[in-house]
């Protein structure tokens, strides 16, 4: 890159025009990303799925010229940076410019063997900083208003960065000139595919596949309704506990981000530590059950695969597992049943990365507004289904740097190959939602936060109550969750009135619960002794490596004595029968 830097600044003259050959190839390079434009065109756009974008409505941003003074004051911090900026870079300040270093858009060589990419690099992050700075500026809002603006200038910035544009990023310019233009014509097939199938790719498609190297921990199905199929993984101690575990996935994604791999699989070492492991797999919404809502998953589904566990094994009661919107879910089902008599048959409930309380549930509700509530007919269509990809979308827009622009980068303008990771794949791999459902969701919880309101919402005409439930619980958070952020999953202790632990994770809302004990990554804090979530910061004690050490130590103690891993609890065995071999068709369904 050095040698095209400092080539810049010079004068062609007529006789150091490129050859002829030279011209023909990249006038061919240009024809033939013509090409390839022109025959998605005529043959993949009237077959795409494109999906509606809600328009979020942000505030209006001239709110911040309402102060001239302060403007005033603005633009000379903004003249008196760059400034300083333009003497650190001549003077080779090091300390001064650590901040890009600290950046992973930027940390490429390549990005500082040319003078002038390290100068549009140090501006943008100046631009975005001040960016941030006149939104904290504006006087009289709200601090939920404030924090929108944020996300929006965020979103915005992010979308600005010199990576994502490839006359700005030097490592795009030198991948051209190496690979003679082929990388942006991999890079254009692989954009004008993710057009056709309305959806960004993030893995080698057909790298994985389901029950060979992902969802591969043998078991049965054993039951089967229009919403889920209820999965009994095979033991493989000779003993189990005599209390079995059912676990709930969240329905937004398929179950196996808990059985990605063998190294990975929460699954597989739950069974390995002799646990009678169950698990749902949820249908990926379509007609059929379009018209579902959360009367249907409380009790036509997980207290229906409670009762199912307890038939098949013969347990008068079972340890539960809710994942995000299924702890939501398993929340509500815990108050039921206590309401109805019924609180027996569960033994525990352990929540991983839930809310109950959403007050402060996190940037998600920036998506959340009334513009897109009003938007849901349009997007659920017909069918009254949610197309999982404009979840899927939403979901990366929370993390846009990582999880969008970072892939436009390497797919589109690098040409890269797609890489093989099993958690991509499993990120890439949506499923449909019940519009109803989804409405009453964002409504009810997200919005009106009536779910820890006694009595606002009632399951089949019963109030739900949280301070009811007395219910053993572990509540599981990720310290770096921006999905459902720690300190809004700590508010479980605060309604819930049995036994109750909570313990943050290292990481967030999947790699801070995806985090097997042989990896020996991260870390987990305790302290039971915490009356708020700031007394549990102030005083938490580390422990490194991975949670699941201290969870299985805590369902151990409620699980009674060890049974023989043999009759009811070989999948299959007992009064249900084996419907099929896991992962089951439901995990297929699209």
């Amino acid at each position: 890159m050095g040698d095209l830097g400092e080539d810049w600044g010079r004068q062609t003259t007529v006789s150091e025009l490129p050859p002829l050959a030279e011209i023909q190839h990249w006038t061919g390079v240009v024809g033939q990303a013509q090409q390839m434009i022109m025959e998605h065109l005529v043959h993949a756009m009237p077959d795409a799925g494109s999906l509606p974008l809600p328009d979020m409505q942000f505030p209006d941003m001239g709110a911040i010229m309402g102060d001239t003074t302060r403007l005033v004051d603005l633009q000379s911090d903004a003249v008196g940076d760059a400034l300083g900026l333009w003497t650190a870079l001549m003077k080779g300040d090091v300390e001064a410019l650590k901040a890009a270093d600290r950046d992973r858009r930027f940390n490429a060589e390549a990005w500082r063997q040319t003078p002038i990419f390290d100068v549009i690099r140090q501006a943008y992050l100046l631009l975005c900083e001040h960016f941030m700075r006149a939104v904290d500026a504006i006087d009289g809002v709200e601090p939920e208003v404030r924090n929108k603006i944020r996300f929006a200038m965020r979103t915005v910035t992010e979308a600005m960065s010199p990576a994502n544009f490839p006359l700005t990023n030097p490592q795009v310019l030198e991948r051209i000139f190496e690979t003679r233009g082929q990388n942006l014509l991999r890079g254009l097939e692989h954009m004008l595919a993710d057009i056709t199938k309305g959806q960004l790719t993030q893995v080698r498609q057909g790298a994985f596949e389901l029950g060979r190297n992902i969802a591969a921990t043998p078991g049965k199905v054993i039951h089967e309704t229009p919403l889920y199929q209820l999965i009994h993984y095979a033991p493989t101690t000779e003993t189990v506990f005599e209390t079995p575990l059912l676990i709930f996935p969240a329905w937004i994604n398929r179950f196996y981000i808990l059985d990605l791999n063998q190294r990975n699989s929460f699954v597989r070492w739950a069974v390995d530590q002799g646990i009678s492991v169950f698990l749902v797999s949820w249908k990926s919404a379509d007609e059929s059950i379009a018209g579902i809502g959360m009367d249907d998953y409380v009790i036509g589904g997980q207290i229906d695969a409670i009762d199912a566990v307890r038939k098949a094994t013969g347990a008068e009661s079972v340890h539960t597992i809710g994942y995000c919107v299924a702890g939501s879910v398993l929340a509500m089902t815990l108050a039921y049943l206590a309401a109805k008599g019924e609180a027996g048959k569960v033994a525990s409930a352990t929540f991983f990365t839930a809310q109950v309380d959403f007050e402060e549930a996190g940037e998600l509700k920036h998506l959340l507004s009334d513009e897109l509530m009003a938007m849901l007919p349009m997007l659920t269509g017909d069918k009254g289904v949610l197309d999982g990809r404009f979840l899927a979308a939403s979901f990366n827009l929370l993390r846009a740097r990582d999880l969008i622009w970072n892939y436009v980068v390497q797919n589109y303008l690098l040409g890269e190959d797609y890489p093989e990771f099993d958690l991509l794949h499993w990120n890439n791999d949506t499923t449909n939602l019940p519009g109803e459902w989804h409405r009453d969701y964002i409504q009810a919880l997200y919005r009106d936060n009536r779910l820890v309101q006694p009595g606002a919402l009632s399951i089949a005409g019963v109030p739900i109550d949280l301070t009811k439930i007395l219910t053993p619980a572990y509540i599981q958070a990720g310290r770096e969750d921006h999905i459902a952020p720690a300190p809004s999953v700590w508010r479980i202790m605060d309604h819930f009135r049995g036994d109750r632990r909570f313990v943050l994770a290292g990481s967030g809302h999947v790699a801070g619960v995806v985090n097997p004990p042989a990896a020996k990554k991260y870390q987990y804090w305790t302290n039971p002794a915490a009356d708020s979530f700031a007394d549990f910061v102030a005083n938490a004690v580390e422990t490194p490596g991975s949670w699941w050490s201290d969870w299985i130590g805590w369902i151990a103690d409620r699980s009674g004595p060890k049974v023989p891993a043999k009759g009811k609890r070989v999948p299959g065995k007992g009064p249900l029968k084996a419907i099929e071999d896991a992962p089951g068709r439901y995990v297929r369904m699209r």
